[in-house]
């Protein structure tokens, strides 16, 4: 550590003197060290001295680690320090009910003084960065409100300018308004933990793809991904707009399976305030924020008739009008779509429009299901490895011969995305050096029942796993997230298989 660096300091919230041992030999040869064992005591020292970073108990007497922290974050002197929940118990809920409080990151116990080293110093610089972030939002936001003030200058002084400077002060409100959309957008895009960096993979599926986003990218041509769930659609996306002319910008991303029907108009185009009700404020939409940029719209098949029309007006022209504001507003976005629907059929049977389908289907790029890649699971498995193996603080250096080739002849059905969510499992419950893979019932699948096609394996797997599940289809326990999928698209893929629910008097507990 550098000597003439001030030291940060460390509030640690507990009142169990062995946790508060553990946690002070780890941080206290590089951070100033402060200790409460009660809520009231944590909030008195954060408002009275200098405090960098709380790691804060969840079950303590008094006031436990939830209400501590909504209250740190009510007072102004204290709402900004990040806190790092302590808990014995590693439950969605409860990390769910942390965040919503104002925290940034659990720690389980038992406590891993390695774990805790990292996460304490990771969150002061993402601390640091996001304070050197808001004060260059401050630094802009004052160049653009100093502009605006000789602007008026200007309008008083010559009022014969009046329109042309009227419009100047709209462009510098609209780009003071883009910039603070921008800030929003990019500290929500900062908090996500984007799994791959990089695309991996070296067959010729693969190799082909990666041509085609070379051909493609330095052009401003829209592009369809095609593929099924979990292929890394989004993933691929990325890599065409960082290989464009326009990758000096943010990418803006758009779930349109996810937009409520009654808002999805408003977030693509803005609206005004007062717009509907519930309007209460003026809101920059999607596309207004991608000008100069790229705009993904990932599940495009989910659009109503009725709003492709008007997205098809925005390919044609580039034009659209914010809700409740007459006047037209042009942009210059190049768009990016996905699917995992085939939508000529679609067109066929008339839920997709056909002058759309031909505006977005410019260039098409398939991304191919993991099972018709099996060569590249290999180094999926590793680049998983070495992603979890940093997060978790493990060292893995071998997995077992039967193990790699159960993952080479399971079908995959929720592809990249469920291997993931194996490996990221494996690495949780491996103490060792060899990654312990559960797989018992992909190898039994593999033998028993002898399926002859790949819709046989798709339902033999399928069926397993809801058999584990107790045929729990949603939830953070059930069939669709051990596969990767949306629980919607795993009950198509039933359907679509013959796969009938079960009445409850004819269900196994899992095993």
């Amino acid at each position: 550590m550098n000597p003439n660096k001030p030291r940060k300091t460390v509030l640690i919230v507990d009142d169990t003197p062995d946790n508060i041992s553990i946690l002070n030999a780890a941080l206290m040869d590089e951070y100033n060290i402060k200790v409460a064992t009660r809520g009231k005591k944590a909030i008195e020292i954060a408002m009275t001295t200098p405090v960098d970073i709380i790691l804060l108990d969840i079950m303590m007497p008094e006031m436990d680690g939830f209400e501590t922290c909504r209250r740190l974050k009510q007072e102004p002197l204290t709402s900004s320090i990040p806190v790092i929940f302590i808990t014995a118990k590693n439950e969605v809920a409860a990390e769910a009910k942390g965040l919503s409080c104002g925290g940034v990151d659990y720690i389980v116990k038992p406590i891993s003084a390695p774990i805790v080293q990292a996460r304490v110093k990771t969150h002061l610089a993402l601390y640091a960065q996001n304070q050197i972030l808001e004060d260059r939002v401050l630094k802009r936001t004052g160049e653009l409100i100093l502009v605006n003030k000789q602007l008026q200058g200007e309008i008083e002084g010559h009022k014969q300018a009046k329109e042309t400077l009227q419009q100047a002060i709209d462009e510098v409100q609209r780009l003071t308004e883009q910039l603070q959309a921008e800030n929003s957008y990019l500290k929500k895009e900062v908090t996500i933990m984007h799994s791959q960096m990089n695309m991996v993979g070296n067959t010729q599926a693969i190799r082909t793809m990666f041509k085609q986003i070379a051909q493609v990218a330095p052009t401003d041509s829209t592009v369809l991904i095609q593929g099924e769930t979990g292929t890394g659609k989004e993933l691929l996306a990325h890599a065409i707009h960082n290989q464009s002319a326009r990758k000096d910008r943010l990418m803006i991303t758009v779930n349109c399976a996810a937009l409520p029907p009654t808002l999805i108009e408003s977030e693509l185009f803005g609206r005004e305030k007062g717009a509907f009700t519930g309007a209460l404020s003026r809101q920059i939409g999607r596309f207004e924020l991608a000008d100069n940029s790229t705009i993904f719209l990932d599940e495009i098949d989910a659009l109503s008739l009725e709003m492709q029309a008007k997205l098809l007006r925005v390919l044609e022209s580039g034009e659209f009008q914010r809700l409740g504001n007459p006047r037209t507003t042009k942009v210059n976005v190049r768009i990016i779509s996905a699917t995992n629907c085939n939508l000529a059929d679609l067109v066929a049977v008339g839920s997709f429009r056909q002058d759309m389908y031909y505006r977005l289907n410019v260039f098409q790029i398939a991304v191919p299901p993991l099972r018709e890649r099996r060569e590249d699971i290999v180094p999926l498995v590793w680049s998983f490895v070495q992603e979890f193996g940093k997060k978790m603080g493990k060292q893995i250096e071998s997995i077992p011969r039967r193990d790699i080739e159960a993952l080479q002849s399971h079908p995959w059905p929720g592809n990249i995305r469920e291997l993931r969510n194996v490996i990221e499992r494996a690495m949780i419950v491996s103490d060792g050096p060899v990654l312990c893979l559960d797989l018992p019932r992909i190898a039994e699948q593999s033998v028993a029942g002898q399926p002859t096609t790949l819709e046989d394996l798709d339902r033999q797997h399928i069926i397993g796993i809801l058999n584990r599940t107790g045929w729990r289809v949603s939830g953070s326990a059930g069939a669709a997230a051990i596969l990767g999928l949306n629980p919607k698209t795993l009950e198509s893929k039933m359907q679509k298989l013959g796969i009938q629910r079960r009445k409850s008097s004819d269900l196994l507990p899992p095993s």
